[in-house]
């Protein structure tokens, strides 16, 4: 169900993906990194606690969670050494199931593609890199570089902003609670993927439509960009 105000598609031109839990399953990953590093600090994390108040929030938001009672720069500092274990643990990473394949055939439909994420640039350029994507991405805004990161809607405003497009043409790809009210509140139609939430949180949490992955039957049923149009107006 749209949100009251909901501008619906008249046709779509975009196609807007989060990276962490939309286009590959990292959170296990993450959740190893940080248990590396909080181990040395006396620190415990369960995995529910992981994804509730970590996965898809800001850095920022991270470090005050997790050490409230320490500086911004000691923050970041944590932040970026958990980062740089993430990616001595992800030399090999697996695309989420479909997603390749669907980026293609949206690119062969002359959609645009965005990346849109909260990810610092050396993990997306990690990443996008292992999993050979890296062209396929005409633009990227990286959110921990904006003046506000998901959950607020500013880096999927940019990015129409960068397309010269409006809301109701384009779609947004979240796995988060944190990216979904991004999405949501620029005013997108918004697919949940259900990697660590499930599709119940996903639609509850607004999601407009909530797959497994790319190989999704909902997913499958969209041909071309035209089937698109006429689900969502």
């Amino acid at each position: 169900m749209h949100d009251a105000g909901f501008d619906p598609p008249t046709a779509i031109e975009a196609l807007l993906f989060d990276l962490d839990g939309t286009l590959v399953h990292t959170d296990p990953l993450h959740l190893v990194a940080m248990r590396d590093l909080l181990k040395s600090e006396g620190v415990a994390i369960d995995e529910e606690t992981f994804v509730t108040r970590v996965s898809g929030q800001p850095n920022e938001t991270v470090g005050r969670f997790l050490f409230p009672e320490r500086t911004a720069a000691e923050h970041r500092d944590f932040i970026a050494r958990k980062e740089a274990r993430f990616r001595e643990l992800s030399g090999q990473l697996t695309p989420l199931a479909g997603v390749v394949a669907f980026i293609d055939r949206a690119r062969a439909d002359g959609l645009r593609i965005a990346l849109v994420t909260n990810a610092p640039r050396s993990n997306v350029a990690h990443m996008l890199g292992t999993l050979g994507i890296a062209d396929r991405f005409e633009i990227v805004i990286y959110g921990d570089e904006m003046e506000r990161a998901k959950p607020d809607p500013l880096p999927y405003r940019l990015a129409l902003e960068a397309f010269g497009l409006r809301p109701n043409q384009a779609i947004a790809f979240e796995d988060s609670l944190p990216g979904l009210a991004a999405a949501k509140g620029a005013g997108l139609f918004c697919v949940g993927v259900a990697t660590s939430r499930s599709p119940d949180e996903l639609r509850a949490a607004g999601a407009d439509l909530a797959v497994a992955d790319f190989e999704d039957a909902q997913i499958l049923a969209f041909h071309d960009v035209r089937d698109w149009d006429r689900a969502i107006a």
